[in-house]
């Protein structure tokens, strides 16, 4: 039997809430409606829980919204890990600054369709995220094992650089997620080139998911660019241009496609190139950071 996975990429806006239970209301829309389309993994955008600082007016000082988000963190947990574990599902939160012991790093969390729950912290903060909000990059690289896949997470800024996504594919993922959050069409086009390029180096699926829209109520996350998309390797079997589902820019929704696993393994032993194959020839190869692999699927 051929092995198959549903995935939605959410193009997600920001809006401003009143209370936690409007945000709660919201996020169990979008589950819904992505389930109800047969999605098994769900993709939450970079910077997507950063809605919960309009609660109590708090993003328009940076500083104080990144507490305030900070503050939610077991909120969002809580409701992620109900919503997966309710529908059997795979979710990936729309990640936050977590501030622990005066280091702030941006978090995405992972929820398992059995409850189980694992975070990712970024491992590149970009020059705004560093100059602005003192992020700081974490430290280890995860795949993550959900019985029918194995997928490895990276943010955004990270799908720019090759060899975080190659030591995930040499780890066993199939399928890497890059969640993101670009202010401007040259920053959705660079994450978008990277993810197509990781694609066609490792011959993986990538899949990116955006915030969109504007947020005045958040000073550090106010305006936004993107539409989700859905990669794979440009060779035989896959569509020629690597792009398997991409939306229309800027408009709230899901990107959905199902995506054919036994493809992606047949292609690396039988496509036209076989870059995963052949990547320790190059020069200049190296050692690649080390990827863990977490099992979800308990």
């Amino acid at each position: 039997m051929t092995r198959k996975i549903t995935i939605a990429a959410a193009q997600y806006n920001l809006d401003p809430f009143e209370t936690i239970n409007a945000y709660r209301a919201k996020i169990t829309r979008w589950v819904e409606d992505a389930v109800g389309r047969g999605a098994e993994i769900l993709v939450f955008p970079e910077y997507g829980a950063m809605e919960l600082c309009s609660i109590g007016n708090k993003g328009h000082d940076l500083e104080i919204s990144k507490g305030a988000v900070s503050d939610f963190y077991d909120d969002i947990t809580a409701l992620h890990q109900s919503l997966a574990k309710k529908h059997g599902v795979t979710i990936i939160s729309g990640s936050a600054p977590d501030v622990e012991s005066g280091r702030t790093c941006n978090v995405a969390q992972v929820f398992g369709p059995n409850g189980a729950t694992e975070s990712f912290t970024k491992i590149m903060p970009t020059p705004g995220e560093r100059e602005i909000w003192d992020i700081k990059g974490g430290q280890e690289l995860k795949v993550f094992d959900i019985g029918k896949v194995k997928f490895g997470l990276l943010i955004c800024y990270d799908i720019e650089f090759p060899l975080l996504s190659r030591a995930l594919a040499e780890a066993g993922a199939e399928i890497i997620i890059a969640p993101s959050d670009t202010e401007t069409e040259w920053g959705y086009w660079r994450v978008r080139t990277g993810a197509m390029a990781r694609a066609l180096e490792n011959q993986v699926y990538t899949v990116q998911a955006p915030l969109i829209g504007a947020a005045p109520f958040c000073e550090f996350t106010n305006t936004h660019y993107g539409a989700a998309g859905i990669f794979a390797p440009s060779d035989k079997g896959f569509p020629a241009g690597g792009v398997i589902a991409v939306g229309e820019a800027n408009v709230p929704g899901w990107t959905i496609a199902t995506l054919d696993l036994d493809a992606i393994a047949a292609l690396r032993e039988g496509g036209q190139v076989q870059t995963y194959k052949h990547w320790s020839e190059q020069m200049g190869a190296g050692v690649l950071p080390p990827a863990h692999v977490i099992n979800l699927s308990q």
